[in-house]
C-alpha cells in the first residue's frame, strides 16, 4: 500500500521540478534603470535583460508596454531607442524620464513583469529666450526720477540654463539706463529725461547662460516713448536759439519793437516780429496762457489783451520829441500755475509821419567786374566808378534815409557770390567769377520804421583781364566787349589806315581847288580889284573926298573919327540872290576898296573940309559899295 503513496509523491514531486524548471526561463530579470542624451539617434543602446530563457530558442515571449514604450524596442536581449529623423529624443517636450514595463510570456501566460526606466540627460540645444510681454514698448514721464525702475525684463532657456541681463553700451542711448542686478532683468534710469529734446528712447538688452559652456545668448529692443511733463516755462516766439548741444537747447526771448506816430490812437499795433505770443514749453502739453503787462503801459496808455496778447494804443502820443519811445514788459503765465511764466520786452518808437515812400533813381543799374583772383572787389560802373545802389526817400531834407536796410536777392545763378552794405556798395566775390558772366540781382531797400520797399535791378557783367570799363552806356569801347585782345587790335590798325587815305585824300582834292581858283584871282588883280569885292558899276572917287547926304546921319563928330547912327535908320539890304552879282562890265570898271567897318551895318558921316555931307549912302554885302555916286567937287 505505500508504494503507490511514494510513487504519487514522486510523480507529483517530478511534476513541481518541471514546471518549476520551466518557469524560470523568465526569471532572473530585474527592474532596469539606464540613461540616453537626448537628440541621440535611433538604435542607441539602452540597457540589457538579465533573465534566464532566450527569446529566440525558447517558448518565452517579451514585450514592452506602458506609456513611452513606442521609444523603445527589443534586440534579442537589448533594450535600444526607438527615434527617427523626425521624431528626436527632445528633454524639453517629453520630459527628464521615460517609463515603460517589460513583461515576460511562457506560453501567453505572464511569468514575469520589470519596471523598465530610462532617464533623458540634458543637452544645451536651446537658447534662451525673451518673454514677449516684457519686451513690449513703454510709456513713462519724463518728470520719473533718476535710479527709479523702468520696466523688467525675462528671459526663459529651454534647457534649464541659468540667464544672466546687460544692456548694450554702444548704442545711442544706453545712457539714459542700466541693469544693477544682473539675474533680475530689471531696468533702471540712470539719466533724466527730457521730452522736449528726445521723445523715444531706445534700449537694447542682452540675456545670456553663465552655466554653459556655450555662453547661448539672445537680444532683444525695447523702446521706451517719453510721456511730456509739465516741467517747462512758458516761450515767447519766436524763441532764438543761444546754444544748441543736441539733447539741450537754450534760447531766448525775442524783443518786440513797433513805430506809430503822434497822430496814432485808439489802434492794435502790429509788432516785428510778431504777432506777440508764446506758448508753453512743454509741447505735448500747451497749457493755455494768460497775459499782462507788468510796466510801461503809461497810466493805461497801452492795454493787452489777456488772452491773445495783442497790445492797443488808446491814447494818442502828445509830443514825440518829450517821450520818443515806451519799453513795455510783457509777461505770459500758466493759467493752472502762475509760478511758471516768462517776461518779453516791446519796444514802441514815436516817429514823424511818414508821406514818401523810397524809390530808386533808376529800375536797372549797370555794374561790371574785371577777372581777378582777388577774393573781394568792389562792383563798378561807367567811367569806373563804385557802384552805390541807394535808395532816395523824400521825408528827409538830403533824401537819405538812415532807417533804410538793402537786401540782395539773385535772379539768376549767383548765390552768396554778391554782398551789399548798408551803404548801398555791392561787393563781389571775385575768385568764383570767370570772364564773360553776367548777373541780374534783386536789391530791396526795407524802411525799417514804416515797412515801405523799393526794389531794383543790378545788371553785373565781368570782364576780362586788362579791358577797360566803358565809360558811358554808349561808349565805343562796347564794340570789343565781346572780343579778345588780338581781334581788337587788328579792327583798331584797320580804322587808323582807312582814317589817314580818307585825310590825304581830302588833303590833295582841296590842293586841286585853290589851283583851279588862282588864275581867276590873278586876273581881278590885273583890273585893280579885289577878288571878294563885288562893284557896283559905278566909279568911285577916294575915301576922302566922299559925301553922304542923308538926314539919318547926325552931325556929331566924335574924337575917334566914328560916326554915329540914328535909330531910324535901316540896315544896309543884304543882296541874297545870284541876280544882285555884278556884270562882266561892271567888272571892268576900277573900283575902290573900302576899309571894312567893325560893327556891322552902323553907318558914320563923313566930313568934307570940316562939313557934313548932304546925301546918304549904304553898303551892299561885305564889300560896303555905296548905291550912289559921291558929288562932283
Amino acid at each position: 500500500m505505500l508504494m503507490p503513496w511514494r510513487l504519487f509523491l514522486c510523480q507529483m514531486a517530478l511534476n513541481i521540478i518541471y514546471h518549476i524548471a520551466k518557469a524560470s526561463l523568465c526569471l532572473g530579470g530585474q527592474d532596469i534603470f539606464a540613461t540616453v542624451k537626448e537628440n541621440r539617434p535611433t538604435g542607441e543602446f539602452i540597457a540589457n535583460l538579465s533573465i534566464n530563457g532566450d527569446p529566440g530558442a525558447s517558448s518565452i515571449r517579451l514585450c514592452l508596454t506602458g506609456e513611452n514604450a513606442d521609444w523603445f524596442y527589443l534586440e534579442g536581449r537589448t533594450i535600444r531607442l526607438n527615434s527617427s529623423f523626425s521624431r528626436t529624443l527632445d528633454r524639453e517636450v517629453l520630459g527628464s524620464v521615460l517609463i515603460a514595463a517589460l513583461t515576460c510570456y511562457e506560453d501567453d501566460i505572464i511569468r514575469s513583469r520589470y519596471r523598465t526606466m530610462v532617464e533623458i540627460l540634458n543637452e544645451n540645444d536651446n537658447m534662451p529666450y525673451f518673454l514677449e510681454d516684457t519686451i513690449q514698448p513703454r510709456y513713462i514721464s519724463e518728470l520719473l526720477t533718476v535710479n527709479s525702475m523702468v520696466f523688467t525684463v525675462k528671459a526663459r532657456d529651454g534647457d534649464g540654463d541659468t540667464i544672466t541681463y546687460m544692456t548694450d553700451k554702444s548704442t545711442a542711448d544706453a545712457s539714459y539706463f542700466r541693469i544693477d542686478l544682473p539675474n533680475s532683468g530689471m531696468v533702471i534710469l540712470d539719466k533724466p529725461l527730457d521730452y522736449e529734446t528726445k521723445t523715444q528712447l531706445q534700449v537694447v538688452i542682452f540675456a545670456v547662460e553663465t552655466n554653459t559652456k556655450e555662453k547661448y545668448s539672445t537680444t532683444a529692443t525695447v523702446t521706451v516713448n517719453v510721456l511730456d511733463g509739465d516741467d517747462q516755462y512758458p516761450q515767447f516766439q519766436p524763441c532764438t536759439p543761444v546754444y544748441e548741444d543736441g539733447d539741450h537747447n537754450i534760447c531766448t526771448n525775442p524783443v518786440y519793437s513797433v513805430n506809430i506816430t503822434e497822430t496814432d490812437e485808439d489802434a492794435v499795433l502790429y509788432f516785428s516780429p510778431g504777432p506777440i505770443h508764446a506758448e508753453d514749453g512743454d509741447k505735448d502739453i500747451l497749457t493755455p496762457l494768460v497775459y499782462s503787462i507788468l510796466s510801461g503801459d503809461d497810466n493805461g496808455r497801452f492795454t493787452i489783451d489777456s488772452k491773445t496778447g495783442e497790445i492797443s494804443l488808446r491814447q494818442r502820443v502828445e509830443n514825440r520829441l518829450l517821450t520818443p519811445s515806451f519799453r513795455l514788459r510783457i509777461m505770459a503765465a500758466q493759467v493752472n500755475d502762475p509760478k511758471k511764466y516768462s517776461v518779453a520786452t516791446a519796444l514802441v518808437h514815436v516817429v514823424s509821419e511818414n508821406l514818401f515812400p523810397p524809390f530808386f533813381n533808376k529800375t536797372v543799374y549797370k555794374g561790371f567786374l574785371i577777372e581777378s583772383s582777388s577774393p573781394a572787389t568792389l562792383v563798378t560802373t561807367y567811367g569806373n566808378q563804385v557802384l552805390v545802389v541807394q535808395a532816395i526817400d523824400r521825408d528827409f531834407r538830403d533824401g537819405i534815409n538812415p532807417k533804410i536796410h538793402y537786401t540782395m536777392q539773385p535772379l539768376t545763378g549767383s548765390n552768396k557770390l554778391y554782398h551789399i552794405t548798408q551803404d548801398g556798395i555791392v561787393i563781389a566775390k571775385t575768385d568764383r567769377l570767370r570772364a564773360f558772366d553776367r548777373h541780374i540781382l534783386e536789391v530791396i531797400a526795407t524802411d525799417e520804421e514804416s515797412g515801405e520797399t523799393a526794389h531794383a535791378s543790378v545788371d553785373i557783367e565781368v570782364l576780362q583781364r586788362g579791358q577797360p570799363v566803358p565809360r558811358s552806356p554808349f561808349g565805343e569801347e562796347r564794340l570789343f566787349g565781346d572780343m579778345n585782345a588780338g581781334m581788337a587790335g587788328g579792327i583798331a590798325a584797320l580804322v587808323l589806315i582807312v582814317a589817314v587815305t580818307v585825310l590825304c585824300l581830302f588833303l590833295w582834292l582841296a590842293k586841286r581847288r585853290r589851283e583851279r581858283r588862282d588864275p581867276e584871282d590873278r586876273g581881278a588883280v590885273a583890273l585893280g580889284k579885289h577878288p571878294n569885292v563885288v562893284n557896283s558899276g559905278r566909279p568911285i572917287s577916294l575915301i576922302e573926298d566922299a559925301s553922304y547926304h542923308n538926314e539919318a546921319f547926325i552931325d556929331h563928330e566924335y574924337p575917334s573919327g566914328l560916326y554915329t547912327k540914328t535909330d531910324d535908320m535901316l540896315p544896309p539890304p543884304i543882296r541874297a540872290y545870284e541876280s544882285d552879282r555884278p556884270t562882266p562890265l561892271q567888272d571892268m570898271l576900277p573900283i575902290l576898296v573900302l576899309p571894312e567897318i567893325t560893327p556891322t551895318n552902323i553907318s558914320s558921316s563923313a566930313l568934307i573940309n570940316g562939313k557934313a555931307c548932304g546925301k546918304s549912302v549904304s553898303f551892299k554885302d561885305d564889300a560896303r559899295i555905296p548905291d550912289e555916286t559921291f558929288p562932283k567937287n
